[in-house]
């Protein structure tokens, strides 16, 4: 068995959020069903926190265990082939058995756009939030 771990990046605006709903796409569903399909196996993939519905991210790490014989470094171009063009996985290696994209995270950063004018923005509208300056 192989513990691999994902470093990727998303654009939220089409999903959920992270975690898997009943209803509606997510990225860790989204995940889940292409390393499946590649892996012929059914996966959980873990993430390392959680996203609200409509949240991007950058740096994201998540893993998964499998029996694959697929190298560890091909599961990014594999992934990439599979996934929405919003989800890109930049980085696939193996880590050991005991990492847990959770646990084992030493930190994370969160980074917050605020345009405070009076008129909404055209450009970038969702990576930001519009304040209305009064």
């Amino acid at each position: 068995m192989k513990n691999i771990k994902l470093t990727l990046e998303y654009d939220g605006t089409n999903y959920l959020g992270w975690q898997k709903q009943k209803i509606g796409s997510t990225i860790q569903q989204q995940l889940e069903d292409a390393i499946s399909l590649l892996t012929n196996e059914n996966i959980e993939v873990i993430g390392s926190s959680r996203t609200d519905a409509g949240v991007h991210a950058r740096g994201f790490v998540a893993n998964f265990k499998t029996n694959s014989n697929i190298p560890s470094n091909k599961f990014r171009e594999a992934l990439n082939y599979r996934l929405p063009d919003d989800i890109v996985i930049l980085k696939s290696e193996e880590v050991p058995l005991e990492f847990h994209s959770r646990y084992s995270a030493k930190g994370k950063t969160y980074s917050y756009s605020i345009l405070n004018r009076e008129v909404p923005p055209a450009v970038h509208k969702d990576y930001l939030y519009h304040v209305k300056k009064s």
